[in-house]
């Protein structure tokens, strides 16, 4: 079945292309109020491909922000697997516009790449699916597995409807398993499966002391500064070997397996020095980087403020200074008991003379993790080897996807991450692009993927 789809993708290579370059060309960004119509556009995109290709009950479906499209295929019959497949339609601001080297909803290619915001994250990735649904149905009249449907407009705004949705549409959205492809690879042309995902959660202090600013001449010496005091918190939050020093915090940390370290081992890696301009890397004392990023939480300052930022000097004691804090979690911590962790501990260490408040993250997600070794990660990895030519290698991600972890919770089935990005695809910022050997390669191996799960 798979040689006849396939072979439609090659002849009809252009026209896709074409085709998806008029899905990029929607400024779909779903956290700018002005481009609102935009988005509802990039949604009816998708609607009218979901009816063209000849699915079933497709509906944009309002929420209390952007909508979410929803469609069936039932074509399969009852006796074949049934798989949700997740994406987003809505993209990242396209700001700073200038440092971009053509316009970010003109798709341009430049040497064998996409350029343009969304190219990978993530609607080149979900084209390609409703691309690969389209070349079965026109050569054969049929998917060979049944498929579900959900595509968001909330993604890059923290999916802020979608979670009470799939809790109230349970029946809807249940399916045998899911796909979700806003992911990447290890590098170009390397075939990975990215296994694990990790948690994610955070807090915001703000230490206040007066209640407005100060002269330092005047008032140094009696009155407490707020920077100083935060900075004390924070420097004892984490020690110089990027050990985390908050009580309970490793507690319930899922310890890594000598298999996994040695499929971490075995991995491409980024080249950290080279990629980010660093002299030298620093992990937690007894692990590599690799496993570090993979594997161990993490505890990152993000930003930190208070007090005079402009030129010159300002010889004050400001009222108050502010830091905001994220966790990389892993299998086996909660990010409730995380922050409760935090909170407790900053509570403890501070100083006298301020007042210490902390606001607790909203969008929290638990890590999450599949075995390697289940059978449709193992059809996975096939398929990827089909298509690319290379063995396929297997990674935990550093990042976070809540959808994920929510997917999991609430329909306890096994989630596939196919991704096709690369590390060189600068998602988020100006020249976002996505390699058309993805594009090709990628839809290559959803056909095989597709025929090895009917197996």
């Amino acid at each position: 079945m798979s040689e006849k789809a396939l072979q439609y993708i090659r002849d009809n290579r252009d026209r896709l292309l074409e085709k998806l370059n008029e899905f990029l060309s929607i400024p779909s960004v779903s956290t700018d109020k002005k481009h609102k119509t935009d988005v509802s556009n990039a949604a009816d995109f998708v609607v009218t491909y979901l009816n063209d290709i000849g699915f079933e009950n497709v509906e944009k479906q309002e929420t209390n922000g952007h909508p979410l499209v929803y469609g069936e295929y039932n074509g399969a019959g009852p006796d074949a697997p049934t798989v949700l497949f997740y994406g987003h339609y809505d993209v990242q601001p396209a700001d700073p516009i200038d440092l971009w080297d053509s316009d970010p909803f003109m798709p341009e290619v430049r040497n064998g790449r996409l350029f343009a915001r969304g190219s990978s994250d993530d609607k080149g990735q979900v084209f390609m699916h409703l691309a690969v649904f389209e070349a079965y149905m026109k050569t054969e009249g049929n998917i060979p597995i049944n498929v579900k449907v959900c595509i968001e407009g909330e993604e890059e705004i923290g999916s802020e409807n979608l979670y009470d949705i799939l809790h109230e549409k349970k029946e809807q959205f249940q399916a045998d398993f899911a796909v979700i492809s806003d992911s990447g690879m290890a590098a170009k042309n390397q075939p990975t499966i990215l296994y694990g995902l990790k948690g994610f959660t955070g807090i915001e202090i703000t230490v206040t002391g007066p209640d407005h600013d100060l002269h330092s001449g005047m008032y140094g010496g009696a009155v407490r500064n707020p920077i100083v005091a935060l900075s004390h918190i924070l420097a004892s939050m984490k020690d110089e070997n990027e050990v985390v020093t908050v009580d309970g915090f490793y507690d319930d940390v899922e310890a890594l397996t000598d298999e996994e370290r040695k499929l971490m081992e075995q991995a491409p890696g980024e080249d950290f020095l080279e990629t980010t301009g660093i002299s030298e890397t620093v992990s937690e004392k007894g692990f590599t980087a690799k496993e570090h990023t993979m594997g161990r939480p993490t505890f990152e300052i993000n930003g930190i403020y208070g007090g005079y930022q402009g030129e010159g000097t300002k010889t004050i004691i400001p009222s108050s200074a502010t830091a905001k804090i994220t966790c990389r979690l892993v299998p086996g911590q909660d990010p409730n008991k995380i922050q409760q962790l935090l909170e407790m501990h900053v509570n403890r260490v501070a100083p006298s003379g301020v007042t210490v408040e902390v606001k607790k993250e909203k969008l929290s997600a638990k890590a999450y993790k599949v075995e390697p070794t289940h059978p449709l990660i193992k059809k996975a990895a096939i398929s990827y080897t089909k298509a690319f030519g290379k063995e396929t290698v297997y990674l935990r991600m550093g990042g976070s996807i809540p959808v994920v972890e929510w997917m999991e919770a609430i329909y306890d089935m096994p989630i596939v991450l196919l991704g096709f990005g690369t590390p060189d695809d600068r998602l988020h910022s100006p020249n976002e692009s996505f390699p058309l050997d993805s594009f090709d390669k990628g839809m290559e191996t959803l056909v095989y993927y597709w025929d090895e799960v009917k197996k």
